[in-house]
């Protein structure tokens, strides 16, 4: 091996040939790698700097897009670098193994482009839904939606334009497709059901990720996860993960307690027959307690308190009011309040709540003596019901 061609700079600023000297082609793909790998640790520096540097800036977007270029552009460094140190081989050798290092070459730059964007996507979505980075936050259901649709997009649009490169007709394609589609369609109906009952819950919204929902029509309740293309997932209050395919909820009733306005108190209380005189002014003072009541919504919603049903051994009234907040917690403490204070007015007026009672009538000897004999007919007749 020739090390003194090696002092001949311009030799290695020519490119190799097949007479050129195995030192000097090996230098020069030593030198082309060498470069590539310099570039990556520099250009992944000035990244590091410009993240910094984004980072006390005011804008939200400039942090997504360093973020987004940051796996391209090394990438993209090692295919020019690999691809200039092949075709150097190709010239060298003639290989077959590098003819078609162009169209990989130009394969891969769009592979890459098509991962920038969806890159990008994703970024967006996050700080569109992030309430840290947006003052009025998208909705996670509809922000995942859009960016899934708009992946999908950029996805079938690069394998096209992959397709086309290669030498492809892509109307041939897309006319094979439109015939391949239809007997897709009827082998996979199901999935395809699916699909576009993913579809429904994102244009119509009948809930979204951290709802409360329940279905009155089958065993179904509990928080919203994840809403996928196929399958939603539940959490059911007993932490047990549960997979709905999304074609169920095209035939189900569902019910979102998430959206309600209020949560309902509707009880009924029983005081004694002996404390009816009272019943009046309690149900008064209870209503006028239930206006007062900081949490309890009167002015908008429904408010009745009144006497409502003789009882088998109590008379009952009866409170159909609301509370402000729709927080389960809350909503029982606020309910634990109200009859502490019902408790307390019941007691003010001197009245006691009915509990289940029975009055028993003995007969004495002499009273039996004093009650003239039942006729025969009728003591027959007791005698036949006994």
């Amino acid at each position: 091996m020739n090390w003194e061609a090696l002092l001949n700079w311009k030799l290695l600023l020519q490119w190799p040939g097949p007479e050129t000297q195995t030192i000097i082609w090996l230098t020069q793909v030593f030198v082309v790698v060498f470069c590539t790998v310099s570039l990556n640790f520099v250009m992944m520096r000035v990244l590091d700097i410009l993240t910094v540097l984004g980072n006390k800036t005011a804008s939200k977007w400039d942090d997504v897009l360093i973020e987004a270029l940051r796996l391209p552009l090394r990438l993209v460094t090692w295919v020019i670098g690999l691809s200039v140190a092949a075709e150097m081989l190709y010239d060298v050798s003639e290989s077959a193994l590098f003819e078609h290092v162009g169209m990989v070459r130009r394969v891969a730059f769009i592979a890459i482009i098509a991962m920038f964007a969806n890159r990008l996507i994703t970024g967006i979505e996050h700080n569109l839904t992030d309430p840290g980075r947006m003052k009025k936050p998208m909705d996670t259901t509809t922000a995942a939606a859009v960016s899934k649709l708009l992946r999908v997009s950029v996805i079938i649009t690069s394998l096209l334009i992959i397709l086309q490169a290669l030498g492809y007709s892509v109307s041939g394609v897309l006319a094979f497709g439109g015939i391949g589609g239809m007997a897709v369609a009827f082998a996979a109906k199901d999935l395809l059901a699916n699909f576009f009952g993913g579809m429904m819950i994102y244009m119509d919204k009948p809930f979204k990720v951290g709802e409360w929902v329940r279905s009155p029509d089958r065993t179904i309740e509990g928080t919203v996860e994840h809403i996928g293309w196929r399958l939603t997932r539940i959490r059911t209050f007993d932490q047990r993960p549960l997979y709905i395919p999304n074609s169920l909820f095209t035939t189900i009733v569902l019910e979102n307690p998430s959206r309600m306005f209020n949560r309902r108190i509707n009880e009924k209380i029983g005081i004694r027959y002996n404390d009816w005189r009272k019943m009046p002014a309690i149900v008064a003072d209870v209503r006028q307690m239930l206006i007062d009541h900081d949490d309890i919504e009167t002015d908008a919603r429904t408010l009745i308190v009144n006497f409502d049903t003789y009882g088998a051994s109590h008379i009952e009234f009866f409170i159909y009011t609301f509370t402000k907040t729709t927080n389960w917690v809350r909503f029982h403490e606020i309910k634990q309040d109200v009859l502490m204070k019902i408790m307390e007015i019941v007691e003010q007026h001197g009245a006691e709540f009915a509990f289940p009672t029975r009055t028993l009538h003995m007969v004495s000897d002499d009273d039996q003596q004093d009650t003239p004999p039942a006729p025969a007919a009728e003591e027959a007749q007791h005698a036949h019901r006994g």
